[in-house]
């Protein structure tokens, strides 16, 4: 199966997988889950589940183990979408080509939905480890990766610094600082998670930490890059959103042309890394290369 083939088919097994989690019934808080549906089934590259669902394969995991971390982490990732585009935050109209979660919902709403999704993804690991077949020790830390990516010292702490250094000029340190908990911690959980539910030693689990490190300041250097020169039709949304915040970014400090570079050679690292596993490897190779290259 080629890298095209295999990244659908993973895609569609999230999407299935998701939609069987949050149904919508009737109920006096029936609007809350559409609001949660809205976004979470809009669409989107699911590339953090499908790196989980990678690295299952790679490690010759079993993916029914996997899966349920897997959809957590997007759903997670999808309610940081819904508060990162509020009025308070970035205050973005669209997202993935339609309006985003506020704007059709409106702010008090989407703020519930956002804490909703990132509520079920808690209930919905716990309520898997209940009846897990595997050691619950590897079940218990994956879920604390995940926990720990999500919050003050991951995206959550990445996002304050963010939201705090809007209108000044920040370190370089300090950009890789925010880039890293903000994008970069919930993309190495989507590794770091399924390593320790397949049970990797310790020099796997090495690899896969560099890769994941710099496969997630690569995605977010490129959406650097992207929000300055993007297509707006492709990526969904409006671009130039940094400028209009006043926000430091990759871009602001090295300018586009050394920020691609930064890019590539960032990618490199990744790439070099997960060549330890040899032909094993080879889709999280080409997905590296993928992000490098990504228009949207």
């Amino acid at each position: 199966m080629d890298f095209n083939a295999k990244y659908n088919t993973w895609v569609s097994i999230v999407n299935e997988k998701l939609d069987s989690i949050i149904k919508e019934y009737d109920c006096p808080q029936k609007q809350i889950l559409s609001a949660m549906r809205y976004s979470l089934l809009c669409g989107g590259k699911r590339l953090r589940p499908v790196l989980s669902l990678a690295v299952c394969e790679l490690l010759e995991g079993r993916v029914e183990d996997v899966l349920p971390f897997a959809c957590s982490i997007e759903m997670i990732h999808t309610y940081s979408l819904i508060h990162d585009d509020l009025p308070a935050m970035d205050n973005d109209d669209y997202r993935r080509g339609r309006l985003t979660n506020h704007k059709v919902y409106g702010e008090a709403m989407a703020i519930l939905a956002g804490d909703a999704l990132l509520n079920s993804a808690f209930e919905y690991m716990l309520e898997y480890l209940e009846s897990y077949r595997g050691d619950i020790r590897n079940g218990l830390k994956a879920a604390a990766i995940i926990a720990k990516a999500a919050g003050i010292q991951g995206m959550i702490g990445g996002q304050v610094v963010d939201m705090m250094s809007e209108n000044k000029d920040i370190s370089l340190e300090m950009l890789e600082y925010m880039h890293r908990c903000k994008t970069g911690q919930i993309i190495k959980a989507s590794i770091m998670a399924p390593a320790a539910i397949c049970n990797a030693d310790s020099s796997e689990t090495d690899v896969l930490s560099v890769y994941a490190d710099n496969i997630g300041l690569a995605f977010q250097i490129r959406d650097d890059i992207l929000d300055v020169d993007g297509d707006p039709a492709l990526l969904g949304k409006n671009t130039g959103s940094d400028q209009i915040n006043k926000k430091t970014t990759f871009v602001t400090v090295y300018g586009l042309e050394k920020s691609l570079e930064i890019l590539k050679s960032t990618t490199e690292k990744a790439v070099s890394s997960i060549r330890y596993f040899g032909e094993k490897g080879k889709f999280l190779e080409e997905l590296a290369y993928n992000l490098q290259d990504r228009v949207k």
